[in-house]
């Protein structure tokens, strides 16, 4: 795994912002796990970037901690970034590997409507931080590639970021939509 310390120093600033149910300094964590995914492009990077981000986004929906399962979810949750800590400092990736495993498991195994609202956050945040990485300089179809969402999410996400932040009086420029399908086929 690369850079540990700062995955290390991310998930124990994570389980501090979590005792205090402080959801924004977790995206902010999370957005600092994006910038080293982006340089390293290591999967393991990308996972831990993803799962801080879904939880900034599962923290933010109060309703979720009413729905059946919340609390044996967060307890998983709580219980993985623990062990995921202590493997970092053992400097074991089997055993890194291992609980994010189980975070994953956890998610699929949930029911009713907390387990879709769930699969939902992490899926929406796959594609996420999928466009993060692509605002990196990291191809689409790379970037697609290493968070497992599809080609045609991360363009249709992307592309709607993107004309979000033009003015509305401005028109995308034949060169940039060029750009984009080219992107998509690459």
């Amino acid at each position: 795994m690369q850079e540990r310390e700062n995955i290390l120093r991310i998930f124990e600033e994570t389980k501090e912002a979590l005792s205090r149910r402080d959801s924004s300094k977790i995206k902010v964590l999370s957005n600092q796990t994006t910038n080293t995914a982006s340089l390293t492009q290591d999967p393991d990077n990308i996972a831990v970037a993803v799962i801080i981000y879904s939880l900034s986004k599962i923290l933010e929906r109060q309703d979720y901690q009413e729905l059946p399962g919340w609390k044996n979810f967060y307890g998983i949750y709580l219980s993985s970034i623990d062990k995921l800590i202590e493997s970092l400092k053992k400097k074991d990736d089997v055993s890194f590997g291992k609980n994010i495993r189980v975070i994953r498991d956890a998610i699929s195994k949930l029911s009713g409507k907390l387990g879709l609202h769930i699969q939902e956050v992490f899926r929406k945040a796959s594609i996420n931080k999928a466009s993060r990485l692509y605002d990196h300089g990291i191809s689409l179809e790379k970037t697609a590639k290493l968070l497992g969402v599809s080609l045609y999410d991360l363009a249709s996400y992307a592309g709607e970021k993107e004309s979000s932040d033009i003015p509305e009086s401005k028109t995308v420029s034949v060169s940039s939509r060029i750009k984009l399908v080219e992107e998509m086929f690459r």
